[in-house]
């Protein structure tokens, strides 16, 4: 039996009670992202207010509450009577929680040693991280021209661009001076870097001189740079919430390093299915054929054949890639490597858990989204009789 299967086995005893910690995190979050909502945006809730004030509320602190309040992140715990949060708004687990949960236990482990001031500054993490990935939004969907994220519309379609565009790089800097822990402060700003060089190759694939030379390029350099680019994009999203933890609590580099490298191969996983689900309408939704413009996505970095000689523009592009014979057998084996992608990487995270709580711990946050991917390898199996 392998190691996961046998994790896998250890966990299912333990799994309600581990689940009530989730909540029980997840609601904690919650409610200290409730409260650093309130602290930005608290001269809003003045009633008496100069004109500099109420301009004050309508260009900064009423952008940053929609920013705040939006839906972004991955799939929510339901609401649940009687469970930890209740049933209040969906719970969303943070990694961050994992990593203090592992690396400093559960409550009935936890004793003297700096447990609380370990959970205080892991609280202003959690914090950090959440919003964070929230100014990313903000300003990815003005530099993507998304008019929607999670069926609701975009921050630069209810406020504008320029407002969209200062209320992100606004809250970045709030996020920061919140965390407070220079540690953890530092690992915020190296993913902000990787963040926003991620996202300045991703827009050079718009432009005719990177269209052209990925076109002219062999296999092998299409598949390295599409590689790169998710792993600085996607890959820094899974990375962030727990590379601020591990820093914060000052995990040992050799566990760090193992972690880096299973939130990097998660990172891509996400993103070939992301790129997948342009494909496959079980998954797509409204997406479908959103991407096809964009040679980011590895589809179509797949099939792109020098030989071909195609021209640059998008529909030409789409044709070319839906009516190509190998698209379907394509499609199955990237989903194929998403799932091998995702297996891998839990079984290095597996390699530093604690216990089995802590593997349950981890199961549960990540497979809110990771059941995806498996779900649709399946589709495909089925779609092509396999």
């Amino acid at each position: 039996m392998g190691a996961t299967e046998r994790v896998a086995d250890a966990a299912a005893g333990v799994v309600d009670a581990v689940a009530a910690v989730v909540r029980s995190d997840a609601a904690l979050l919650e409610d200290d992202l409730a409260e650093f909502l309130g602290s930005l945006t608290a001269p809003a809730a003045v009633s008496s207010q100069s004109v500099y004030e109420a301009a004050l509320r309508r260009s900064l602190y009423e952008p940053v509450a929609d920013a705040v309040g939006s839906k972004v992140g991955q799939e929510a715990l339901p609401p649940t009577a009687g469970a930890p949060g209740g049933n209040r708004a969906p719970l969303r687990p943070s990694m961050v929680y994992w990593a203090y949960r592992n690396y400093r236990g559960f409550p009935d482990e936890l004793g003297d040693g700096g447990a609380e001031a370990d959970l205080a500054l892991v609280r202003r993490a959690a914090v950090a991280v959440r919003v964070m990935l929230k100014a990313f939004v903000a300003i990815d969907d003005i530099q993507d021209g998304s008019d929607v994220r999670y069926g609701e519309p975009a921050l630069h379609v209810t406020h504008g661009v320029p407002l969209a565009l200062n209320t992100g790089s606004w809250l970045i800097a709030a996020v920061l001076r919140h965390a407070d822990d220079p540690a953890v402060v530092d690992s915020l700003v190296r993913a902000v870097e990787s963040g926003f060089t991620g996202q300045a190759v991703d827009l050079s694939t718009r432009t005719a001189e990177t269209r052209a030379e990925l076109i002219a390029a062999p296999l092998e350099e299409r598949l390295a740079y599409w590689e790169s680019l998710a792993a600085l994009k996607t890959g820094t999203l899974f990375r962030m919430p727990l590379d601020s933890a591990l820093a914060g609590l000052r995990v040992v580099e050799d566990e760090q390093d193992i972690l880096d490298v299973a939130m990097r191969q998660l990172g891509l996983a996400s993103q070939l299915f992301n790129d997948l689900t342009d494909f496959v309408p079980e998954f797509g939704g409204g997406r479908i054929h959103e991407d096809y413009d964009g040679l980011s996505n590895r589809v179509f970095l797949e099939l792109l054949d020098p030989e071909s000689q195609l021209a640059l523009s998008g529909e030409q592009l789409k044709s070319y890639v839906l009516g190509h014979p190998k698209l379907e057998s394509t499609l199955l084996a990237l989903a194929a490597e998403a799932v091998e992608l995702k297996r891998d990487a839990k079984e290095s995270v597996y390699r530093v858990c604690r216990s089995d709580r802590s593997a349950a711990y981890f199961d549960l946050t990540i497979e809110r989204k990771g059941h995806l991917i498996d779900r649709l390898h399946e589709t495909l199996q089925q779609r092509s009789g396999t």
